[in-house]
């Protein structure tokens, strides 16, 4: 079934996706009611959870670097336990927060947690697979999350159906529990070779004064921030701008979840001998005229703005899939092995610089109206599009195609493609 939706073998990695699917799951689960949760269970105002959260995430987002240094000095396996814990324990310290600051301190612990997860989970993966194979695994876990993340949505339905204190501990309970489950699965994941690396230079200084990783790190900025349009333009532009009804918010992320998780593997095998760059510069193409759509959403009536904004959804998506799996694959492969984990800490912390500034930049566009937001982000996927093209002059890997199949690397460094 996998191998018909265009996935790896998992094989004997079997516990490492089950451990990323149970943690997509108890993720999916809590961040719907992530703000509600504490406006039912403290006495705090929905200006103060936001500003918790908020402000946690500004004093997290200098971690990134630092768990990169970490994960380099002690291995990725120890640091992806470690923000399991971390997660695990911020989730059970939430059922007894009642205040601004303990609030806000445990969100920090969550956020350093989840910062640490995401800033070894890139090596992991690079890890269990091997060249030639990563846009089959990066887009294969990254669909399996999606469908973690929907299925963990509708039991979170069900506790704001229910709506009492009792169903939101629920869920943060449900979430730790989640933690917890997948810490032991991933036990079993291989730790990641350093040993041999030690004697290697490199430091902070060579990974900054790596210029095409530096293109590579702008054309991850411009995807990411693209893909936060989903989350913080797309519903408050249909349902606030649009005045459409609530259900197209949902029918949007519904199909956003089906597309990610059905057709993911079926994207990356139609890369197939395509070059990256110009995959990257597609996926741009396809967020732009998402953009234009919406943008002309606005022009019209609410049942024409109703089909738009789906149409939209599905094109939007395509970029997702198209963009997503090759991003992830360079990010891994142009990195040296021994300082793979500083390297994926500037990414992860492209990702967190997006998540922080977009929901208010998103916002004080919209609050001027349809026209500003569409044209900014009209010109961020034309940013996109360029850098895409420059990477692929400057990044020898960028310049080569998706093969989708193994390439074994001998103690001689030849390679050898498996047929």
């Amino acid at each position: 079934m996998l191998h018909r939706l265009g996935f790896p073998s998992v094989g004997r990695h079997r516990r490492f996706v089950t451990a990323i699917a149970i943690d997509a799951i108890g993720s999916g689960v809590f961040m719907p009611i992530s703000m509600l949760y504490f406006l039912v269970a403290t006495d705090l105002t929905l200006v103060q959870v936001g500003a918790a959260i908020s402000l946690a995430s500004l004093v997290a987002l200098p971690t990134g670097p630092l768990i990169g240094s970490i994960v380099d000095r002690v291995g990725a396996k120890q640091v992806l336990l470690a923000g399991n814990v971390l997660q695990g324990i911020g989730f059970v310290a939430y059922l007894v927060s009642d205040s601004f600051l303990a609030v806000t301190l445990w969100t920090v612990v969550v956020t350093v947690g989840r910062t640490a997860f995401w800033g070894s989970y890139g090596n992991i993966v690079a890890a269990i697979s091997v060249p030639g194979e990563r846009e089959k695994w990066f887009g294969f876990l990254g669909a399996l999350r999606n469908v973690g993340f929907a299925v963990g949505g509708l039991v979170s339905g069900v506790a704001i159906t229910i709506g009492t204190q009792a169903a939101y501990a629920a869920v943060v309970v449900a979430n730790a529990v989640s933690y917890g489950i997948a810490f032991l699965l991933l036990l079993a994941v291989p730790a990641t070779e350093r040993t041999r690396h030690e004697a290697q230079p490199g430091s902070w200084a060579t990974v900054l004064r790596d210029r095409p990783y530096r293109v590579l790190w702008c054309t991850q900025l411009a995807f990411s921030t693209s893909m936060m349009v989903l989350n913080f333009a797309m519903p408050v532009y249909a349902t606030k701008v649009l005045g459409l009804p609530g259900w197209v918010t949902g029918a949007v992320f519904t199909i956003n979840t089906i597309m990610v998780g059905l057709g993911q593997g079926l994207a990356v095998r139609a890369m197939t001998g395509r070059v990256r760059w110009r995959i990257l510069v597609v996926a741009n193409l396809f967020f732009a005229v998402s953009y234009v759509a919406l943008l002309g959403a606005s022009a019209v009536g609410v049942t024409v703005g109703v089909v738009i904004v789906l149409a939209s959804a599905v094109i939007y998506t395509l970029g997702e899939l198209t963009g997503g799996p090759v991003t992830s694959a360079l990010a891994a492969e142009a990195a040296p092995e021994h300082l793979r984990g500083r390297y994926l800490s500037l990414i992860q912390l492209a990702w967190n610089a997006s998540g922080t500034v977009t929901p208010v930049a998103f916002a004080w566009l919209l609050d001027r109206g349809a026209t500003p937001l569409w044209l900014v982000l009209l010109g961020l996927a034309a940013l996109g599009t360029f850098v895409s093209a420059l990477l692929g002059r400057v990044l020898a890997l960028a310049d080569a195609p998706v093969t989708n199949q193994a390439v074994e690397v001998a103690d001689d460094g030849l390679a050898a493609v498996e047929p």
